[in-house]
């Protein structure tokens, strides 16, 4: 095998194969074809104007090839800057962030949406002080009504009778006639 015959692409389907290319098919004429092209010319299209076609698009697909180059080049320089100043990718996250969220309190409808709620819950606010006061006062009404206070009278006197008189020394000890002692600190 003659190593100037191999095929060192890596990428080929031949790689390493000893391919002779002096037959290939690409060489052989073929019958009723226009011109050396692979494709049929489009209609209206003469072969000269498929030619310049042809070549300017190898023109540009070349200039898109050394743009990408230049743009690798210079995203690699970037990178390279950032790492000396010593921007990392979260710390570009978090100024994007920081600037994204000054962008949104800054915007008309964010002020708008703030003063909305802002009045809401001062509405709010005045509302349940509102409902705290009425409720305050009805309690208190209730606590002056003759049911309540007759309920009070009977629950005193079922007190009495269950605990009985208080200051005689004789007192029952109740979760509410505790007092603290070292034993039983406060807490």
């Amino acid at each position: 095998m003659d190593p100037a015959s191999q095929d060192i692409n890596l990428n080929s389907p031949n790689k390493g194969l000893g391919v002779d290319h002096s037959d290939t098919l690409s060489d052989v004429p073929v019958e009723g074809a226009v011109g050396n092209s692979a494709h049929p010319l489009p209609p209206g299209l003469t072969e000269e104007e498929a030619e310049e076609l042809h070549t300017e698009l190898t023109k540009v697909e070349e200039e898109i090839g050394t743009l990408r180059q230049v743009l690798s080049a210079k995203e690699r320089h970037a990178t390279e800057l950032k790492r000396k100043l010593g921007l990392s990718p979260l710390n570009e996250l978090r100024q994007n962030l920081t600037k994204s969220w000054q962008d949104v309190q800054t915007s008309n409808a964010y002020k708008k949406t703030q003063e909305t709620l802002s009045q809401a819950g001062q509405k709010t606010s005045a509302a349940l002080t509102t409902v705290g006061s009425a409720i305050s006062k009805r309690l208190g009404d209730m606590r002056n009504s003759a049911t309540f206070k007759s309920f009070e009278d009977k629950m005193g006197n079922l007190k009495y009778k269950v605990v009985g008189p208080r200051g005689s020394g004789d007192t029952v000890n109740s979760p509410t006639n505790t007092t603290p002692t070292q034993e039983n600190p406060p807490f």
